[in-house]
């Protein structure tokens, strides 16, 4: 037993020592964050003084905002298990984060649930903060949800219900867990853009400063679905992208699986054969049988390797600065896929600065909130300039000349929005052409990559049935001539 013991101790130190790494890289990470974040609040807080646009109330709320943490404490909840039956005699388990047990119970029983068990969920050394994807929502989902909270808000359905609906129909746990805090927040009291800040690693930034927004004018439902068509924009450019990758990537992986077949199985059965022939084989030949007998003996190692470094990669992009912003100018700048991926930053960019614009929020505030929904480290750099250069009562347009990650196109538009006082128009039009720019770039890339990608598949396949075909002629020729 005791030797189980061990093996086990042994193999949790094994498992939890890339975790550990990773979590000290994450605090270092964080701290230095935090000092930069501390840096640009001060900014905020200086051109928000120095800004003669802002006047009593709204200055304030203005401050409390930039001087607001952005972490909600969530250390004194405990997460719990739960089983419940519905209207129906439906069971659903799902959990729910509270401070106790019977908070968990008294939200059910309210919201019309028949409890069936309460349990709190046990912790275990695999438990860790290091997530390889992100767990927001996507904006497809966003869309069509934003969507039916409008249409239920417009046909006389208070808000709390709405969002119980969206609850009650979600046939996914952790969606389900989501509607259900909002709910219980609204049960608590809180406003809705309070309720979604509550949940910011699930609502983009953005959607909770419109709503914040709209419940200062009293138009909801507007705002709602004005974001719906946001969202539904952001999930077409992402088909977009998608549609013209899938099918060079199937090709690509397919060439991939093809060579490996016929370097570890196809060509070892050969090499017998050849090596019967006393003649020197031809070069061709040398380098297939060498790469042959590299596969077959390490195509396990090789394997391994290709998913750990891919591993280290996204655990690494995601939480390490400096590698992300490294990586994301390496892609800015690279020939054709830099182009497409610059046209669909500053769509982006501009579109979300352009519904800001138009919905009266302040440059500065605009700044603020694209700087946290942006995921892009060269944008917050330019942002971060933005921002030092409001603080000293310059102009927004000084800190965009110049970059190489803003078209000359997007700065000039820029500069006439800003002289002109129609900055919000000005930005729609430009997130318009960048997003026309956009489309055609990535149909370019897939007229292109596809017969690329054929071509090596077809380039490789023949590389290998010629190094076997020739010295097979070569020994046919001996045998004749004998």
């Amino acid at each position: 037993m005791n030797i189980f013991v061990a093996v086990y101790h042994v193999l949790q130190d094994i498992v939890c020592f890339p975790i550990t790494i990773f979590r000290k890289i994450k605090q270092k990470h964080f701290k230095k964050q935090n000092q930069e974040e501390d840096v640009q609040r001060q900014l905020m807080q200086e051109t928000v003084q120095n800004s003669t646009s802002f006047a009593g109330d709204n200055a304030e709320a203005i401050l409390a905002d930039v001087n607001s943490n952005d972490k909600v404490d969530k250390s004194n909840l405990l997460t719990f298990n739960y089983i419940v039956k519905n209207d129906y005699g439906q069971e659903i388990k799902s959990s729910f984060d509270a401070k106790s047990a019977s908070e968990v119970e008294a939200f059910l029983v309210n919201e019309g649930y028949q409890v069936v068990k309460i349990e709190l969920k046990k912790k275990s050394f695999l438990d860790a903060d290091i997530r390889l994807f992100g767990s927001k929502m996507k904006a497809g989902e966003l869309s069509f949800s934003l969507t039916q909270l409008s249409t239920y808000i417009k046909a006389g359905i208070p808000l709390i219900d709405s969002v119980r609906i969206l609850a009650k129909q979600s046939t996914k746990p952790a969606k389900r867990k989501i509607y259900e805090k909002v709910v219980f927040d609204l049960v608590a009291g809180e406003n809705f853009s309070k309720a979604l800040e509550n949940q910011k690693d699930v609502f983009p930034r953005l959607l909770i400063n419109m709503v914040k927004a709209s419940e200062l004018t009293g138009d909801l439902t507007a705002t709602l679905d004005e974001m719906s068509d946001y969202y539904t924009s952001i999930e077409e450019t992402k088909k977009q992208m998608i549609s013209a990758l899938t099918y060079p990537c199937i090709v690509l992986v397919l060439a991939i699986v093809v060579i490996a077949f016929c370097l570890i199985w196809v060509v070892p059965n050969f090499i017998d054969m050849f090596s019967d022939v006393e003649s020197e084989l031809p070069l061709i030949t040398q380098i297939t049988v060498s790469a042959s007998n590299f596969m077959s003996n390490n195509y396990l190692m090789i394997l391994a390797i290709v998913v750990v470094i891919t591993v280290v990669y996204m655990i690494a992009f995601r939480n390490i600065k400096s590698f992300r912003k490294a990586m994301q100018t390496f892609f800015m700048k690279f020939p054709v896929i830099g182009k497409i991926i610059i046209y669909n930053e500053v769509t982006m960019f501009t579109k979300t600065f352009a519904q800001l614009l138009n919905h009266s929020v302040h440059i500065t505030d605009s700044m603020a909130i694209l700087s946290k929904i942006s995921n892009n480290e060269i944008y917050k750099e330019i942002i971060a300039n933005t921002l030092n250069t409001l603080s000293k009562g310059g102009k927004i347009s000084e800190s965009f000349r110049g970059q190489w990650a803003f078209p000359v196109v997007a700065y000039e538009m820029l500069v006439t929005g800003e002289s002109t006082g129609q900055l919000g128009v000005m930005m729609d039009k430009v997130a318009a052409h960048f997003n026309n720019l956009h489309k055609t770039a990535v149909t370019q890339v897939k007229s292109l990559i596809e017969p690329i990608t054929i071509c090596f598949l077809a380039v490789a396949v023949g590389f290998i049935l010629l190094s076997i075909i020739i010295p097979m002629f070569d020994l046919y020729n001996a045998v004749g001539g004998m």
